[in-house]
C-alpha cells in the first residue's frame, strides 16, 4: 500500500505571548517573555506567585456568553484556536466530505479548574452535593473533540490523547497515521492546557517542578542556563490542521510544510525524572527519521522539550550528542518554552507551530534568558541564544517528553512538489 503524503494546510494559536498565529511568531522572533505575577488568584502563600498566563483574552469575544459558561477554560482555549485555523485554512466543510474529516486532541490534565471549583463549593457547603450538571461534560478531556466535531460537522475520527507534556504531539501522530493509511482526508489536531489555578500552581509546586524566580519572573524560563530553577506553567492552545496532499491540492489550499515523520518511545526509568542519559530521547528522535526516511544530516533545527530543569535539559542534549554526532553542531537548537512557558498537553502543539514556521520562513526562533553557560552542556552546540537567526531550514524535529517517560517528535519539512 503506498502511504499518502501529509501535508500542513491551516493553524492556530493562542499563547501568552500571542493570541493568533501572526502575534505568537512575532512574539518568538522578538525574543518576548510571556511571564509575569499570576492575576487570576490569589498567591500569597504559593511558592511560585509567577506564570505565562493568557493576556487580553476574554472568551466571550469568541463565543456566546451562555455558552461559555459551559466551558473549561481548556475547552474554550481549543476552539478559539481551532476557529483561526480553520479560517487560515480556507476550510468549507460544507463542499467536502465530512466523513473523512476528524479532531485528535490532546490535553495532559482537562478541566482542572472545573474539577478544582465544583469540588470547593462541595467541600464548603453542607455536604449536598449540589453539582453543576455540565460539571462532567466540562472535565474529560476528550469533550474538545467533541465540541469541534459538531461545530463544523466532522464525522471522522474523533477523540483525544493523554500523554503528559507529549499529548498533542502524540495527537499530531495519529492524525499523521490516519491520513497517510488513507482513512481520512483532514485532521484537526492540536492540544490546549489550562493549569494556572490554585491546584495547578500549587501541586507543581509540592513536586518541586516550577521555577520560584519570583524576584524576576520574566527571565524564569532559563533553558540550558546554569542557573535554570524548574519551569514556568503556561497556558493555552494551538491548532494544526493536517491534510492529505491531493486532497489539498484539488482545492487550491495554502501548503506550510509537509510532515515526514514521527516517533514514539518510553524512557521505563521513572514517573517524573528523565533517563540520565536521554535513551528515550534518543529513541524517539531516532525513530521519528526512521520513519521519516531522514539521516541526521537532513535536519536544520530542533525545537526542543528544554523546560529549563536541571535534570531534563541535559539528558535531552546528551541524547541529541549521542544520536547526531557531529551533525549536532550543525544544527540550530532552541527552547521556545523561555518564551512562552510550559504549556504542558498543549507544549507539543505550539512549539510544532514554531517549528513548522521556521522551516516555512527560514528563521530559528531564539532561546531567550540566558545569561550564564553551565559547563554540563557541550559548548559547541548552538542553542540560539536570545537572538532568532537566519538560516536555511530544509527540516525540522519538535521534541515533547512528558511525565511518566512518554516520549514523542515530529518532523515538518519544507513542502515540494
Amino acid at each position: 500500500m503506498e502511504l499518502k503524503r501529509v501535508v500542513v494546510t491551516g493553524l492556530g494559536a493562542l499563547t501568552p505571548i500571542g493570541n493568533t498565529i501572526p502575534e505568537f511568531w512575532d512574539g518568538l522572533l522578538n525574543g518576548v517573555s510571556g511571564a509575569g505575577p499570576i492575576t487570576g488568584f490569589d498567591t500569597s502563600k504559593f511558592k511560585t506567585k509567577f506564570a505565562c498566563e493568557l493576556k487580553n483574552f476574554n472568551p466571550e469575544d469568541f463565543l456566546d456568553k451562555k455558552e461559555a459558561r459551559k466551558l473549561d477554560p481548556f475547552v474554550q482555549y481549543a476552539l478559539v484556536a481551532t476557529d483561526e485555523a480553520v479560517k487560515d485554512g480556507n476550510f468549507d466543510f460544507s463542499q467536502l466530505d465530512t466523513n473523512r474529516i476528524g479532531v485528535i486532541w490532546g490535553s495532559g490534565i482537562g478541566g482542572f479548574k472545573t474539577f478544582q471549583d465544583e469540588m470547593k463549593n462541595f467541600f464548603l457547603g453542607d455536604g449536598t452535593p449540589r453539582i453543576n450538571p455540565f460539571f462532567i461534560p466540562k472535565v474529560i478531556i476528550d469533550i474538545v473533540p467533541g465540541h469541534i466535531s459538531i461545530k463544523y460537522g466532522l464525522r471522522g475520527p474523533n477523540f483525544a490523547t493523554v500523554s503528559a507534556c507529549a499529548s498533542s504531539t502524540n495527537a499530531m501522530i495519529d492524525a499523521y497515521n490516519y491520513i497517510r493509511l488513507n482513512m481520512c482526508d483532514v485532521i484537526i489536531s492540536g492540544g490546549s492546557e489550562a493549569i494556572i489555578n490554585e491546584a495547578g500552581i500549587g501541586g507543581f509546586n509540592a513536586m518541586h517542578a516550577l521555577s520560584t524566580r519570583n524576584d524576576d519572573p520574566k527571565t524564569a524560563s532559563r533553558p540550558f542556563d546554569k542557573d535554570r530553577d524548574g519551569f514556568v506553567a503556561g497556558e493555552g492552545a494551538g491548532t494544526i490542521i493536517l491534510e492529505e496532499l491531493e486532497h489539498a491540492k484539488k482545492r487550491g489550499a495554502k501548503i506550510y510544510a509537509e510532515l515526514v515523520g514521527g516517533g514514539m518511545s518510553a524512557d521505563a526509568n521513572h514517573i517524573t525524572a528523565p533517563h540520565p542519559q536521554g535513551l528515550g530521547a534518543k529513541m524517539v528522535m531516532t525513530n521519528a527519521l526512521n520513519d521519516a526516511g531522514l539521516t541526521t544530516g537532513d535536519i536544520d533545527y530542533i525545537n526542543v522539550h528544554g523546560t529549563s530543569t536541571p535534570l531534563g535539559d541535559i539528558s535531552e542534549s546528551r541524547a541529541i550528542v549521542d544520536l547526531f554526532g557531529e551533525d549536532a553542531y550543525k544544527l540550530n537548537i532552541s527552547s521556545t518554552k523561555s518564551m512562552t512557558g510550559h504549556l504542558l498537553g498543549a507544549a507539543g502543539a505550539i512549539e510544532a507551530i514554531a517549528a513548522i514556521l521556521a522551516v516555512k520562513n527560514d528563521i530559528v526562533p531564539p532561546t531567550i534568558n540566558h545569561f550564564t553557560d553551565d559547563p554540563e552542556f557541550d559548548p559547541k552546540l548552538n542553542f540560539t541564544f536570545n537572538k532568532a537567526q537566519k538560516r536555511t531550514i530544509r527540516a525540522a524535529q519538535s521534541n515533547t517528553f512528558g511525565f511518566g517517560g512518554h516520549n514523542a517528535s515530529v518532523i515538518f519539512k519544507k513542502y515540494e512538489e
